[in-house]
């Protein structure tokens, strides 16, 4: 497999988490989201993925983009250990919760948008996390454990751990979401999130390493 991500990019992280998770090892293709105007935008990369995003994968002669898509086949086709629980009730909370993350907070906080909102880019990116956290602190409340449903990690998990980096980049005020903060802190001491983690990638700058 071959893995086209940026070391910063939470999408690419919720990726790196699960194929870390799931031991598969993959080939990794730096895609910088910022320089020379942006490598995503180049030709060959519109090729690959015409949404001009990253991640994208490449595995069993497919390319993939969209990280929870991503996630959804390698459950598919590797199904160990399990990112999605047996249980329909608990399974539904896990998609619910993911997709809470990946549709109502990080698209309204990510670079496109934020190029667009110009100087006040901070304040409106932590008005959006804060509002989605609020959401996801009452949410958790009901169905975490250790994690954010029960005590397996799941495709929630991968959702939460790069979104709450995104917040603490952000300077949002983390006090009011302690259900949130415990999990992350948990999910942090997990090897797969320790080694996908934006501050041990190839193309990590060296002032941001580990």
């Amino acid at each position: 497999p071959i893995l086209y991500s940026y070391f910063r990019s939470s999408c690419s992280w919720r990726v790196r988490i699960a194929l870390a998770l799931k031991g598969i090892s993959y080939d990794l293709v730096p895609v910088n989201l910022v320089k020379d105007g942006g490598q995503q935008f180049s030709t060959e990369f519109k090729a690959l993925n015409p949404m001009q995003q990253v991640p994208a994968l490449k595995i069993d002669g497919i390319t993939l983009s969209q990280s929870l898509a991503i996630i959804h086949y390698l459950e598919e086709t590797r199904p160990n250990p399990r990112l999605l629980p047996q249980d329909p009730k608990k399974r539904a909370q896990v998609r619910m919760i993911a997709d809470h993350i990946a549709s109502g907070i990080q698209p309204l906080q990510n670079l496109g948008v934020l190029k667009q909102i110009g100087e006040r880019k901070t304040e409106w990116a932590q008005n959006c996390i804060a509002s989605g956290f609020q959401a996801l602190e009452q949410i958790l409340q009901h169905t975490a454990g250790r994690y954010c449903v029960g005590d397996e990690v799941s495709m929630a998990d991968l959702c939460l751990v790069p979104q709450v980096a995104n917040a603490e980049r952000f300077k949002v005020d983390m006090g009011p979401y302690p259900t949130i903060t415990r999990i992350n802190k948990a999910l942090l001491e997990l090897e797969a999130f320790k080694v996908s983690h934006p501050s041990r990638q190839p193309d990590t700058p060296a002032e941001l390493r580990a």
